[in-house]
């Protein structure tokens, strides 16, 4: 029997943060693991990168990854208008090809086995009623459990349970584009003026990561990569004059500039996309994501913030919460576990969302939450919270009134 036909625990299709903490904790309990890894060489997951102070806190090794940390935040109103968060505790900005990278090579270390294909099920289990995973070239590898952490784009989730529709995903685009001098590349968080979602600019060690988070349903690619292209001449005309403001107006720009800075950007830009979970909080207490020899992580399960797409915590901690249930020998816990641990987060968060982008004392919420935080102590206090990951939503109603008089 050749090594491709060896026999495994577990089978991990996916290797992003999820498949590899999975299966880096499962070797170390002495698991036969193997880990397949589909993505293009060098090919990245589209995504900010952005790993809270929480995650950091929970897991401190991800420290070791070369990342950028941030200690300020810069959020801006649909309108411009801006609050600078001081952060108590710094979060990170990791390139995700770096990121992903070290989490796999933890997992090859711990004895997992990584094998570099792009994998498909065989519809039907072996006669030893074991899950049969194949390769393109034939290659065919065996194991007792199946676990789905291959992303929003799942086709084991499909398979095991139902297509999303595309009310329930959300897309993220962008560029990796030249970083300014290091002092002069701030972290922005900018509203979208006339958009559900946000604009993001991420400093990393050697590029800036700037991109755009929307719902799917609503996407109109010209307008917003149009958008993205003006947030970010915005971005390089405030490293060269800090009164500059970031949504330039046709009257505030100044063409000639921005066709210059545009083409010097065209020819050096890298360009990225993706789709995120958004699920409503109707299909959170439908959708199943785990049987007795079946799992799914991360995006694969739908484990995505709702509000601002962030799902690098709930991948973590979905592949630390399966890894306990299979190890207690009760693999089909892992749904109850993951519903009592994060699963009101992200319910409430679903029903959260269409509040967030919507209006309140006429105008955007997310313009008056602005307001309010450049005004008052007591609510910059919850969105540093917030982007922190420290402060949920399932009390953030309550947070907020004990702060501020201030209804959400």
């Amino acid at each position: 029997m050749s090594l491709s036909e060896e026999n495994f625990d577990v089978l991990i299709v996916g290797a992003g943060p999820a498949g590899s903490f999975a299966a880096e904790r499962l070797a170390r309990a002495g698991v036969r693991v193997a880990l397949f890894d589909g993505r293009p060489p060098g090919e990245p997951k589209a995504c900010g990168g952005g790993v809270t102070s929480k995650a950091l806190k929970a897991w401190p090794q991800l420290l070791e990854a070369a990342g950028h940390t941030v200690e300020e935040v810069d959020l801006y109103s649909p309108a411009g208008a801006r609050v600078r968060l001081k952060l108590r505790e710094p979060f990170a900005i990791y390139s995700r090809s770096a990121f992903d990278s070290y989490l796999r090579e933890r997992a090859r270390a711990a004895g997992a086995q990584v094998f570099t294909a792009r994998v498909s099920l065989v519809e039907r289990k072996d006669d030893d009623n074991r899950w049969t995973v194949r390769a393109r070239d034939g290659a065919r590898w065996r194991g007792a459990v199946l676990v789905a952490a291959d992303g929003a784009n799942s086709p084991l989730a499909r398979r095991f349970a139902g297509a999303l529709p595309n009310r329930e995903m959300e897309v993220a685009f962008g560029y990796r584009a030249p970083l300014p001098r290091a002092d002069e590349a701030p972290t922005v968080i900018a509203f979208l003026p006339g958009w559900a979602g946000y604009a993001w600019a991420f400093p990393r060690l050697d590029h800036v990561s700037f991109g755009i988070a929307t719902t799917q349903d609503a996407f109109d690619h010209p307008a917003l990569d149009a958008l993205l292209w003006r947030f970010m001449f915005g971005y390089y005309r405030q490293r060269e004059d800090p009164r500059a403001p970031l949504w330039a107006t046709a009257r505030d720009q100044d063409q000639a500039h921005d066709t210059r800075l545009e083409t010097r950007l065209r020819v050096s830009v890298e360009r990225y996309a993706a789709r995120i979970p958004g699920l409503t909080a109707e299909t959170w207490d439908a959708r199943r994501v785990s049987g007795r020899d079946w799992a799914l992580l991360g995006d694969a399960a739908g484990f995505a913030d709702p509000v601002t797409g962030e799902g690098i915590y709930y991948a973590l901690r979905s592949a630390e919460l399966f890894a306990d249930a299979y190890q207690a020998g009760q693999t089909e816990t892992y749904e109850a576990r993951w519903r009592a641990d994060f699963g009101r987060e992200l319910r409430r968060a679903a029903r959260m969302r269409t509040r967030f982008y919507g209006r309140f004392l006429g105008g955007p919420f997310t313009a008056r939450m602005i307001d309010f935080a450049r005004l008052h102590p007591g609510v910059r206090r919850t969105l540093r919270e917030l982007v922190a990951g420290d402060q949920g939503y399932v009390n953030l109603k309550r947070t907020l009134a004990r702060r501020a008089i201030w209804p959400l």
